[in-house]
């Protein structure tokens, strides 16, 4: 397993790596540096997402779940950088619920690179975020992405 961790606007974030995939992005700094060229090129991509020069990653994703769960993550994966879709509009998409949708979002291992950030309330409220600092991260991401929201 190849872990490598790197310094961002949300906070430190380590990456990690299996079998040739990236497998789980957790917010701190890892005791453990074990970087390989995926990580390496990870870390590139994520700091020009940060910088406002990339839109779209272009890395392989291994999330550890249901087909349940990856079916979802594959659908957020699917919203484009600045857009935003609703809880509702996901599980209507993946044939789900809302608060199912929210659980599968709550517990997704690759945030940032499956953009769990971009679903919010129909009513367009920042709701429900586990990562960083909670919605003042997803908020953060959102801004960064010029997603159209009253922020």
């Amino acid at each position: 397993m190849g872990i490598l961790s790197l310094h961002s606007p949300v906070g430190d974030l380590t990456l990690f790596e299996e079998g040739g995939a990236i497998v789980a992005l957790d917010w701190g700094w890892g005791a453990l540096q074990e970087p390989t060229d995926l990580l390496k090129q990870a870390a590139k991509q994520i700091q020009a997402y940060f910088d406002g020069d990339l839109t779209s990653f272009d890395l392989p994703l291994a999330p550890e779940g249901t087909d349940g769960q990856k079916k979802i993550w594959e659908a957020i994966a699917s919203i484009p950088y600045g857009d935003t879709k609703s809880y509702s509009w996901l599980a209507k998409a993946t044939g789900s619920s809302a608060r199912a949708v929210g659980g599968v979002c709550g517990s997704n291992p690759i945030p940032i690179l499956i953009p769990c950030h971009r679903i919010i309330a129909s009513d367009g409220r920042l709701v429900g975020y586990s990562g960083g600092n909670g919605v003042e991260t997803k908020q953060i991401l959102l801004r960064l992405e010029g997603a159209l929201l009253d922020l």
